[in-house]
This record gives structure tokens, sequence and C-alpha cells, in this order.
């Protein structure tokens, strides 16, 4: 399985981050060592000093597609889940400066918090959900798929015209405004639909 992820998809994301709003969605990847599963703890690692925590909406792809059709893009996801894209900002920052990659920034072990996922056929509307996370109790991001930028089909058109989608895969559909720090102790805690989906401690 290999994780797709999508950055600056909401409108005032990108703006607190002064970055330019795509015209096209923005592609990245992770490896599927960064995982982090069952909410299991998040050690801080020491190459990093700004770790940020990023709350996204997650897509299970369930069948192989490439070159998918807009109309059957719907088809090609089963079920929704929430995780975290862990960022390791300073470092980001200092590639960005530099027109280098991200991937140190967002692809080291443990930067992919995931939940468990909800087949999609039990929302009402699978693309008109809320979500937020918490920190230490206290809501940090909130958001609203509605909000996208691009939206699950047009991500999934998008990409399978380039990575071939199959079954087991992931795809980050991006985070909303509120993106900020984590410190060794924190709590996290994930949201969809004001259901608890996942807990994350720092250490």
């Amino acid at each position: 399985m290999k994780i797709i992820a999508v950055g600056r998809n909401y409108i005032d994301h990108a703006k607190e981050l002064n970055n330019p709003v795509p015209k096209t969605p923005v592609i990245f990847m992770k490896p599927d060592t960064a995982l982090l599963k069952d909410n299991k703890d998040f050690y801080y690692p020491e190459f990093s000093k700004d770790i940020h925590y990023e709350v996204e909406v997650v897509l299970r792809i369930c069948k192989e597609g490439k070159h998918v059709s807009p109309k059957f893009a719907h088809t090609y996801y089963d079920a929704i889940g929430l995780g975290i894209d862990f960022t390791a900002r300073d470092i980001q920052q200092q590639h960005k400066e530099k027109g280098l990659p991200w991937e140190l920034a967002k692809s080291f072990d443990g930067s992919a918090v995931i939940s468990p996922f909800i087949l999609k056929d039990t929302f009402s509307d699978p693309a008109q959900l809320s979500f937020s996370l918490q920190k230490n109790k206290e809501i940090v991001q909130s958001g609203h798929t509605k909000d996208m930028i691009f939206s699950y089909d047009q991500l999934i058109v998008f990409i399978s015209q380039y990575i071939t989608l199959r079954k087991g895969d992931f795809i980050y559909t991006g985070t909303p405004a509120g993106v900020g720090p984590v410190s060794i102790g924190d709590r996290l805690e994930g949201f969809m639909e004001e259901k608890s989906m996942f807990t994350c401690q720092i250490k």
C-alpha cells in the first residue's frame, strides 16, 4: 500500500502559511513506515524542533484505478478515516527556501496517524463531513470537507492520471487552518462528525 497526501487543499490553510492557492492539487507521498495506528504514542524526533499537527480526512481506496473517469471516481473509495499529517515545519521551511522536496519534513516514521475506517455508506453524504482536532482537550482545528479546494473525486481523477491507485492505498485529503506545534506531554484527539476517531500522546 501507499500513502498519497494532498497539500494546500483548504484556502485558509494555504493563506496561513503564506502559500499561493493551488490551481491543481499539490501531491506528495509518505512511506508505509509513516503510519501510526491504534492510538499509539508519537515520539518527538531528534532532528526537528518544530513538529506541527495537521488533521485530515483520509480515503481508503478499494480497487485499482488508472486514468479514472470523473463519473466513476466515487466508486474507488469505500471507507473514510481521520488522520494527522505530522510535519517538521523547520525542515520544510529550509527545503522550500532551497526549492527541495518536502519528504524529510513529511515522510518520517510515525508521521501519518490513522484512525479506524468507517464505511462510506454509513454517512448520508460522505463528501459533507465536519471534523476537528483537540490538543489537551481544546479545539485547535475545525474543518468541513465542503471547504476543500479539490473534492474527493477530483483528487482521485487527478492522482490516477500519474499514479495507479491500488486497493488499500490511503489518500490524505488536506488540512484546514489552525495547524500548530506539538510538545512532549501533549495529547491529541481527532473527531469526525463529533465521533472520537483517535488519540495520540506526544512523548
